[in-house]
C-alpha cells in the first residue's frame, strides 16, 4: 500500500512544483518579446541603416581615417587596460580569497566603487585631479605628464570604470576553491610560481577568462568617463563609441551607423564567446562531479 502511494505522491510533488501550461507559455512569449523588441530589433536597426547607402558607402564609411583612428584608439585602450586589471583582479581576489589581513572588507568595497559610481562621475574626478587647475595637475605638468585629453588619460579612466570585473568573477570563485589544495602543494614542496600555474591557474581558468571577456567589452564600449577626460579631440583621443556620437551630432546617419556596426559586431563577438565559456565551464563542472560521485560509489558499497 506505501509503495503505491509513492508515484502518486511524486507526480502531486511534481504539480506542486511545476507551472501550467499556459503559465509557461505566456512567460516564454512575454520573454521572446522582450529581446525582439529590445535586442534583435535593435541590432537589425544598427546594420540595415549602416548598409543604407549601399556596401561601397559602407566600407567607405569605415575605411575614413578619422574612423581608423577611432578603431585604433578603441583597440590599443583596450589592449592596455585588460592586462592591467587582468593582474589587478588576479591579485585582489587571490588576497581577499586566501588571506584574512585588516583592511579586507574595505577592498572588497573599493573594487566595487565603479559599479556605484557613474562613468561621468569618474572622468571629472580624472579631471578634478589631473587638469591644468586640478590638484595634482601642476604637478603632472612641470614632469612632462599630460594625462587629462590625451591617450593616457584614455587608458586611466578605461582602467578605472572596468577593474572590477575579472577581480569579482574570482573572489566567489576562489572562495569556493578552498586553501586545501595549496596548502597541500606548499607542504609537497612546491613553490609560489608552481603552485599558482600548476594548482590556483587551472581551477579558476575558465573564470578567468569570463571576466577578461567582460572586462574589454566593457573597455571597447566605454562612453561615459572617456567623453570627459578625451576632450574630443578628432583623429587623436576619441573612440569609436565618441566617434558615433560626433558623426550622429553631424547628422551623418550612415556613417554613424557603420561605425555602430562595429560596436554591435564586437558586441556579438563577445556575446559567443561568452556562451561557450560558460558552455566549457559548466562542461567541466559537470565532469568533476561525475568524477567525484565515481569516487565515491566504491566506499559506500
Amino acid at each position: 500500500m506505501a509503495a503505491a502511494t509513492l508515484p502518486a505522491l511524486g507526480r502531486a510533488r511534481a504539480r506542486a512544483t511545476s507551472e501550467p501550461l499556459l503559465a509557461k507559455a505566456l512567460l516564454i512569449g512575454v520573454a521572446v518579446v522582450f529581446l525582439a523588441l529590445f535586442l534583435v530589433l535593435p541590432l537589425v536597426a544598427v546594420f540595415s541603416q549602416a548598409l543604407e547607402k549601399g556596401w561601397a558607402a559602407y566600407v567607405a564609411a569605415l575605411h575614413e581615417p578619422m574612423a581608423l583612428s577611432a578603431l585604433k584608439l578603441t583597440l590599443l585602450t583596450a589592449a592596455v587596460a585588460v592586462p592591467l586589471n587582468l593582474a589587478f583582479g588576479l591579485a585582489a581576489a587571490w588576497a581577499i580569497a586566501k588571506f584574512e589581513f585588516p583592511g579586507k572588507n574595505a577592498l572588497i568595497t573599493l573594487i566595487d566603487l565603479p559599479f556605484g559610481v557613474s562613468p561621468v562621475i569618474s572622468g571629472m574626478v580624472f579631471i578634478l585631479l589631473f587638469g591644468r587647475q586640478g590638484i595634482l595637475g601642476p604637478w603632472a605638468e612641470s614632469h612632462g605628464l599630460k594625462l587629462v585629453f590625451s591617450v593616457p588619460g584614455l587608458i586611466l579612466a578605461t582602467v578605472f570604470v572596468t577593474f572590477p570585473f575579472v577581480a569579482r568573477e574570482l573572489i566567489p570563485l576562489m572562495q569556493a576553491e578552498g586553501t586545501e589544495e595549496e596548502e597541500a602543494a606548499r607542504v609537497l614542496g612546491a613553490s609560489g610560481l608552481q603552485l599558482f600555474w600548476r594548482v590556483t591557474l587551472p581551477n579558476i581558468k575558465w573564470g578567468l577568462l569570463y571576466g577578461v571577456i567582460l572586462c574589454n567589452a566593457r573597455a571597447m564600449g566605454e562612453f561615459g568617463a572617456v567623453s570627459v577626460v578625451s576632450g574630443h579631440i578628432r583623429g587623436k583621443t576619441n573612440t569609436l563609441p565618441l566617434h558615433v556620437e560626433i558623426l550622429y551630432n553631424e547628422y551623418n546617419f550612415q556613417a554613424a551607423f557603420a561605425a555602430s556596426s562595429l560596436l554591435a559586431f564586437l558586441a556579438l563577438v563577445t556575446l559567443v564567446a561568452k556562451s561557450l565559456v560558460e558552455w566549457r565551464s559548466a562542461a567541466v563542472r559537470g565532469r568533476a562531479g561525475i568524477d567525484a560521485s565515481e569516487e565515491e560509489s566504491p566506499r559506500v558499497h
